[in-house]
Order: C-alpha cells, then sequence, then structure tokens
C-alpha cells in the first residue's frame, strides 16, 4: 500500500514540476527580453535555483536540510561533484547551494517537453557518445568558471540505479577542477534513496544534505587526479555511512 502511495505522490510531483516550469517560462522570457546577454542568464539561474527550486519541493513536502553551507562563498566559483541517486536529485543540489551553477548535462535531456528548453538554456550540453562533443564541453566549462560561474558535473556520470552506494567516478571533473585551478566543493546527499523509495516512488520527508570544506586545487597536477578522486569518493562513502566495495 505504501508503494503505491509513493507512485502516486511522484507522478503528482511530476505533473507539479511540469506545471510550474511552464508557469516559469514567461518569467525566464521577460528576463531574457528586459536583460539580455549574460546578466539574463545569471538572473534566470538565480530564480530556478531560490524560487522555483524551494516552492516546488514545499508543495510536495520536501524539506532539505543542509550541513556545512558556510564553507561556502556565493561568490567563488567551484567545480562541484555530488551523488546521483534519483530524479530529485538536481532540484535538491540547486536549492543546497547559496549561488548559482551551471549543470553538465547529457543532450537526452533536452528532449523532454518544456523542461527541455530550459536545459538548452541553462545548462552546459554534452553528447558523451561523440568525443568532439566531450572535448568542447571542456572548453566551455572552463570559460564558464572563469565568468564566474560554478559547475556542478555527477562524477558517476548518470544516475546510479545499482545496489552499490556509489557508481564508478570518471575523472573528467577532477581533471577540470586541477586544470583550472578551481575549488572542488564536494556535497552528499545523504538519504535521498529513502525520500525517493529507493527511486520506485516518492514521499514527502527530509533530505539530508553535507557539504564538505572545499579542496583547494591549485597546486595540483595530473598525477594528482587519481588520488583526488578516490579522496572525494571516500568522503561521500563516510557520509553515506558505507565501505568501498570490494
Amino acid at each position: 500500500m505504501k508503494m503505491i502511495l509513493y507512485k502516486i505522490w511522484a507522478a503528482y510531483a511530476a505533473i507539479l514540476f511540469l506545471l510550474l516550469m511552464l508557469l516559469s517560462l514567461p518569467v525566464v522570457a521577460t528576463s531574457m527580453i528586459l536583460t539580455p546577454g549574460p546578466r539574463a542568464l545569471r538572473n534566470n539561474i538565480w530564480y530556478l535555483h531560490h524560487v522555483f527550486t524551494p516552492t516546488f519541493l514545499m508543495l510536495v513536502g520536501i524539506r532539505v536540510k543542509v550541513q556545512g553551507q558556510h564553507f561556502l562563498d556565493p561568490k567563488q566559483s567551484y567545480v562541484i561533484v555530488g551523488n546521483h541517486r534519483s530524479s530529485l536529485d538536481f532540484i535538491v543540489n540547486a536549492h543546497a547551494f547559496p549561488g548559482i551553477f551551471r549543470f553538465l548535462a547529457k543532450q537526452e535531456l533536452q528532449k523532454i517537453p518544456i523542461f527541455g528548453f530550459v536545459v538548452r538554456k541553462m545548462c552546459l550540453i554534452v553528447d558523451r557518445s561523440s568525443a568532439i562533443s566531450r572535448a568542447r564541453s571542456v572548453v566551455v566549462m572552463k570559460q564558464n568558471l572563469v565568468e564566474g560561474y560554478s559547475i556542478f558535473i555527477y562524477p558517476e556520470g548518470s544516475r546510479n540505479k545499482g545496489d552499490q552506494a556509489l557508481a564508478t567516478f570518471y575523472d573528467g571533473a577532477f581533471r577540470i577542477a586541477i586544470q583550472t585551478g578551481a575549488p572542488l566543493a564536494v556535497q552528499t546527499l545523504v538519504n535521498i534513496h529513502d525520500i525517493t523509495a529507493n527511486g520506485s516512488g516518492l514521499r514527502p520527508g527530509t533530505v539530508h544534505v553535507v557539504w564538505e570544506p572545499p579542496i583547494q586545487t591549485r597546486n595540483m597536477g595530473s598525477e594528482d587526479i587519481q588520488p583526488l578522486k578516490m579522496m572525494v569518493e571516500e568522503k561521500m562513502r563516510e557520509r553515506l555511512g558505507v565501505r568501498r566495495e570490494s
């Protein structure tokens, strides 16, 4: 019975999300008309992170309890990494960050009705099947960091649908942080699997989010990519209360 209710609540949340997104399109369009150029993009991302997101979470009965947010400077550009277990993650990611960032998003998300338009405008798109696209996305990410944006990358690559707490990490996020010298901010969604019924539904409740003190990468080189990746993985595993799988 509980699982049926969780599925019903998830369906309600999906419909609500699309409805709120549809209602937000005039806001986004107006901002682009009144403040064209880079300022419009910043204003729209801020709106989505700090108005749209908390409104949606409130209406679906989800609270976000954030630990360690004081470690972050909203004016600093970070490469942000986080674990990825559910379709709700990106909303919680945005709500838990005091500033604004741009997601590195997979190309397929552009096909989602209404939401796809926002993805094209607000996110950095990469086609993982294309080496050229991946290379271009690296150049664009570096430029965005220089322009003052933080970049959010899921080091697992895509949503972890397996039984393990974390999927295998890719090098990309850690390489970008080291190459640009940007601080690496580590975010762990501790209990998102409980709120989303292990990906099978949704229920009201509190999501616990933990930020670590940012890791400085300015003096690191390519030889530090693997140690940095392992250190971040261990930090996340510690927050999730699990050991490395053998």
